[in-house]
């Protein structure tokens, strides 16, 4: 009789298990990607943007970009004026806006796939993502021309989005801090902060007596 009731309770079990994992199927996880992807894509328009100051280092010619009223090349020494880049945080994810400090104009990306600097950042041409590759250097992937990269020859010349892939050393940037003068109009960094020493007054003196003699 008790070896009858343990195999009851095993039957019993087995099939609440099957019922459990029946359940599941009817109910599948969230797809956490799909998620992230999506409001990744959104733009936050409520909270403070986020700006950081850098220079982008090309791996193929060695040098930095920069911008110049319309023209984007890769050509810049370290410490450029034209090489500082503001990069403004556009939503929850890894797009961003960049801008050249010295010029204001943004690096954006025509319908032919080429580099330009505007004016005016606000489209989705002028959003790329950041996407941070296994060799741990940085591509910048067009918002709006999925696929398409930011890239430079060896001399520096931006090179046509549509031939563009991820494991391509054209594509492959550094982030690096500019080594120019500060970015903001605050320059006395530098200087040490300094106390102003005023003269005793004759009530601070009473007060000191006081002290002592309690």
């Amino acid at each position: 009789m008790y070896g009858i009731n343990q195999r009851c309770i095993y039957i019993s079990f087995h099939f609440f298990v099957l019922w459990c994992h029946a359940q599941g199927e009817n109910h599948p996880s969230p797809n956490f990607k799909q998620y992230v992807r999506t409001q990744g894509a959104v733009t936050d328009q409520l909270s403070r943007r986020q700006v950081r100051v850098y220079q982008l280092y090309s791996r193929t010619s060695g040098k930095h970009v920069q911008i110049q009223g319309k023209r984007v090349t890769a050509t810049a020494e370290d410490g450029n004026l034209y090489a500082r880049l503001f990069v403004e945080t556009d939503t929850f994810g890894s797009r961003v806006r960049i801008r050249g400090a010295e010029s204001g104009r943004y690096l954006c990306m025509n319908r032919k796939g080429k580099l330009v600097g505007k004016p005016n950042g606000r489209s989705r041409d002028c959003i790329f993502t950041e996407k941070v590759l296994e060799n741990n250097y940085t591509a910048f992937q067009n918002a709006k021309y999925e696929g398409w990269y930011v890239a430079f020859t060896r001399k520096g010349r931006p090179i046509k989005a549509s031939r563009t892939r991820e494991n391509q050393r054209e594509v492959h940037f550094i982030k690096r801090l500019h080594t120019g003068p500060p970015p903001f109009p605050n320059t006395d960094q530098s200087k040490h902060f300094e106390f102003i020493r005023f003269p005793s007054t004759r009530r601070a003196k009473r007060n000191r007596k006081s002290r002592t003699s309690s």
